[in-house]
């Protein structure tokens, strides 16, 4: 080939790299418009604060189940929350872990101490079948929940003095099946922590958002999933989903495919972020794209326009003209989006200054969900299979 076929040859090779950058810097403008839309939607879902309600005398008694692993920083806060509740029906927590060494179960132990009152079981049972450890925890608790409302609720999960009598006067509406909530991130310590939160109140939040309200999204999360012990035992109790990745969404689809709606009401409850590390975010976040990957490919896929900042810059590395000008426009974008979601669910200021590397880590933990099929999970590593079920790992 002479110098002149050479030549075409790189004029072409760089027309289609200049090409993929001004595509890339396309999808990001459209994520920008996202983001916009994203933030005027969550003012709209906001602005539906107000609260289903019931008469105290027509609270039902209610059975809360909360199982646990491991040592958590202020475990006990957040279950204090639960036992000051402002519900005028009888309480019951179960606790459940595998282990009676857990360190959780001293939490447990100092809660009986101090509210002596209150009626609270405890299930340690290392033994049953499945691979989801939390879910496996639920089956071992679930024959000691002596009321007819159930409201499981994972151990990280903060919430208000009203959250109960909420979420009961949602399930009490007709054709409610089951109510789950939506969560918002509170920071632990370290920067880590921070951007675990960031991601859920600047990413998780608006999407959901924008899911609901365009009927793209059917949620149920581990946050809170509150349901009666008829409808638990016609979806086939928790065993039938002792071996599911996302326990909480396949329990949300056993409970409409039974005609049901899963309320979700326009609140949401404090999920505490724990990672002390590079390390943990990262591999918390990889677990979470794997998993909503699995569930919906289809929407994870689309999920590509949600990251205008990445997108656009790796358009300017492409050589498009824009790319720097979009990248921070997406930037001008996403804290817009953020504002909005602070004000929609009533949530302490971000520092938006993290926006960037926030954007940054989430694009690249986005596009490994595409790749892989192994997530870490409480210490143990598993492998997902193509229906979304888990098989453990050796370490």
């Amino acid at each position: 080939m002479g110098i002149v076929g050479w030549g075409r040859v790189w004029m072409s090779a760089n027309a289609l790299i200049l090409g993929l950058g001004n595509l890339c810097v396309a999808a990001a403008t459209i994520g920008c418009v996202f983001a916009l839309i994203a933030a005027a939607l969550a003012l709209r879902f906001g602005a539906r604060r107000e609260h289903s309600q019931i008469a105290p005398h027509e609270q039902p008694s209610v059975t809360i189940l909360k199982p646990l692993c491991g040592q958590e920083p202020d475990l006990l806060t957040r279950l204090l929350g639960f036992a000051h509740q402002c519900y005028a029906g009888t309480v019951q927590i179960v606790f459940g872990s595998q282990h009676r060494t857990d360190p959780a179960m001293d939490v447990v132990k100092r809660l009986e101490t101090l509210r002596p009152d209150l009626a609270i079981d405890v299930a340690v049972e290392p033994r049953g079948f499945g691979t989801n450890r939390k879910v496996l925890n639920l089956v071992n608790m679930a024959p000691l929940a002596h009321n007819d409302v159930i409201v499981l609720s994972d151990s990280d999960i903060e919430v208000d003095p009203t959250y109960l009598a909420d979420v009961i006067a949602e399930l009490q509406r007709p054709g409610v099946g089951a109510v789950t909530c939506l969560y918002h991130g509170i920071a632990g310590e370290g920067i880590w922590s921070r951007l675990s939160a960031m991601s859920i109140n600047s990413y998780f939040l608006a999407n959901v958002v924008v899911g609901r309200s365009m009927g793209l999204a059917q949620p149920c999360f581990g946050a809170t999933i509150a349901l009666r012990r008829e409808t638990l035992e016609e979806i086939g109790g928790f065993e039938a989903f002792a071996d599911c990745l996302a326990d909480d969404y396949e329990i949300g689809v056993a409970v409409r495919a039974l005609g049901y709606e899963v309320a979700v009401p326009p609140f949401s409850v404090g999920h505490v972020c724990f990672e002390r590390t590079a390390g943990e975010l990262v591999r918390h976040q990889i677990r979470q794209s794997r998993t909503i990957r699995t569930i919906d490919p289809v929407g994870y896929a689309g999920a590509t326009l949600s990251h205008p900042f990445a997108l656009a810059l790796i358009g300017a590395l492409l050589g498009s003209p824009l790319g720097l000008l979009v990248a921070a426009l997406a930037v001008v974008c996403r804290t817009v989006e953020t504002i909005a979601i602070e004000r929609a669910f009533a949530l302490e200021r971000q520092p938006y200054w993290l926006i960037p590397f926030r954007d940054l880590i989430a694009f690249t933990t986005f596009v490994s969900g595409f790749f892989g099929t192994t997530v870490s999970w409480r210490g143990s590593r598993y492998r997902v299979l193509s229906d979304g079920s888990v098989v453990q790992r050796s370490n």
